[in-house]
């Protein structure tokens, strides 16, 4: 088997969110496949700078590149650029619902640097779609993945006021958003309340902290958890939100899908592609708390509604457990 060498942000012993360069290397490597996966570094600077001397130097015969909009497309470029030269195969894992105006923007030399990669590889539905329409013609949709069975569906005989959101603080993501929710569900539900999970990654946690603080607000904040601290927690909550302006198919929505969370969720990026609104979930328009807590009081007064929703999601979700994606990724690296 030819190794691979897996570029991206491999940040999650820093207290930061796992991402696919954290995940999928290791589950590949359970496949018997040859992997290296880098780069740690805190800094920026210096993990750009192993991420190049790695694509340079290392001994690879294949090259995965995690693909983002943001500040992170600049090693993309770097490290795709340099495979090209030395005449290895590099893929792009595309992420973030953003991806393709980034593309847009880039120039012909981007362009023609995507247009020649080996594949261009789209973990949805929503993606791959963006990339078709912008004539791009060597992609492949391989769904991400998690591993179903570390996941015991609950079934909730009956649907509480209690609201579980797990992504990083930052702005693309609203955070504040839940916490609009909970101040609207309280004047119906005064029980309600509400855990936000995950790490701070652009100040807004402090900001939002003194906000609950200040009204007084029934969140708590217990940081970045484990995968089976957030399984066991999950136990304790209702109904899941995800309240990004901007997304994908994120890996936290899919696992509390497998849970038995019903999810409301923004209508954005491909969020309608992993959701079906009123059968496998809730949908509501973007920074629209009113409608997102209209969504939560369907739920906690139909609690039958609930529970199929739940069901329905739970089955949906089955179809990216990791034995039935990996061999997609076998066929395209084999």
């Amino acid at each position: 088997m030819k190794r691979i060498l897996y570029i991206g942000n491999k940040l999650e012993k820093w207290g930061r969110t796992p991402t696919a360069v954290d995940t999928i290397p290791d589950l590949l490597k359970t496949e018997g496949l040859e992997i290296v996966s880098i780069s740690t570094f805190q800094n920026k600077f210096l993990r750009l700078l192993e991420m190049c001397l790695y694509c340079l130097f290392g001994n690879y015969q294949k090259l995965l590149i995690d693909t983002y909009s943001t500040q992170n497309f600049i090693y993309a470029k770097f490290c795709g650029s340099i495979a090209r030269f030395r005449g290895k195969d590099y893929y792009f894992i595309l992420h973030g619902g953003n991806l393709s105006n980034r593309l847009r923007s880039s120039g012909n030399y981007v362009t023609n640097l995507f247009q020649t990669a080996t594949k261009l590889v789209a973990p949805s539905k929503y993606l791959y779609q963006q990339f078709d329409q912008l004539g791009y013609e060597n992609l492949i949709c391989i769904p991400n993945a998690i591993p179903i069975q570390n996941y015991n569906f609950k079934h909730r005989i009956h649907t509480f006021p209690k609201l579980l959101w797990i992504r990083s603080f930052q702005e693309l993501y609203n955070p504040k958003l839940a916490i609009q929710v909970l101040e609207k569900l309280s004047v119906l539900y005064p029980e309600s309340e509400l855990c936000m999970v995950g790490p701070d990654k652009d100040g807004s946690l402090e900001e939002l902290k003194k906000y609950v603080k200040k009204n007084d607000l029934k969140v708590s904040f217990p940081g970045k958890l484990s995968k089976p601290d957030l399984i066991s927690l999950s136990e304790d909550y209702c109904i899941f939100l995800n309240t990004s302006n901007v997304d994908n198919t994120p890996v936290s929505v899919m696992e509390a899908m497998a849970l038995g969370l019903p999810v409301v969720s923004t209508n954005v990026g491909g969020m309608p592609y992993l959701i079906q609104n009123e059968l496998t979930g809730l949908l509501a328009p973007p920074n629209d708390a009113r409608a997102m807590t209209d969504a939560c009081v369907k739920l906690i007064s139909e609690p039958e509604f609930s529970a199929q929703l739940a069901k329905n999601a739970r089955i949906e979700v089955e179809n990216f457990d990791w034995d039935r994606v990996k061999h997609q990724w076998l066929d395209l690296l084999s």
